[in-house]
C-alpha cells in the first residue's frame, strides 16, 4: 500500500509541475494580449497628435491594422480559452489524485490501528497465559 501511495505522490507531483507549466503559459499569453492592446492604444494616440493632412493618411493604414490587431487578439484570447480549460482540467485531475491518496493514506492509518490492536491482543493474551501458568505452578507448589 505504500509504494501505491508513493505513486500518487510521485503522480501528484508532476501534475502540479504541469498546472504550473500551464499557468505560466496563460500568463504569458495575457501579458501579449495586454501589450498588444497598449500598443493599439499608443497608436492611436500618436495619430491623434498628428495634424489633418497627415492623420488621414495614417488613419488608413491604422484601419487596414486594427482589422490584423483583431484577428491577433481574438487568436491570442482563443489561445488563452484552451490554456484555460487546460487548466481547469489539470486542477480537477489533481483533485481526484488528492482524494484518492487521502483515501489511501487513512486505510494506511486503519490498517497500522488493526495491526497495533491485533498486537496488543496477543500481548495481552501472553501476559495472561504466563500469570495463569505462574498461579497455576503457585497453587501446585501449594499442594
Amino acid at each position: 500500500m505504500q509504494r501505491l501511495l508513493d505513486l500518487k505522490i510521485k503522480e501528484e507531483d508532476v501534475k502540479r509541475d504541469e498546472l504550473v507549466a500551464v499557468t505560466e503559459q496563460a500568463a504569458g499569453v495575457r501579458s501579449r494580449i495586454l501589450m498588444e492592446r497598449a500598443q493599439f492604444r499608443q497608436m492611436l494616440s500618436a495619430l491623434r497628435a498628428k495634424d489633418g493632412r497627415q492623420r488621414l493618411m495614417e488613419q488608413e493604414v491604422l484601419l487596414q491594422y486594427t482589422h490584423v490587431f483583431d484577428l491577433k487578439v481574438k487568436r491570442l484570447e482563443a489561445d488563452l480559452s484552451e490554456l484555460e480549460k487546460l487548466r481547469r482540467a489539470k486542477i480537477a485531475e489533481i483533485i481526484e489524485i488528492r482524494k484518492f491518496r487521502k483515501g489511501l493514506e487513512k486505510l494506511r492509518e486503519k490498517a497500522r490501528a488493526e495491526h497495533m490492536r491485533n498486537e496488543q491482543k496477543l500481548e495481552q493474551n501472553a501476559m495472561d497465559e504466563h500469570t495463569t501458568i505462574r498461579f497455576a505452578h503457585a497453587l501446585i507448589e501449594q499442594s
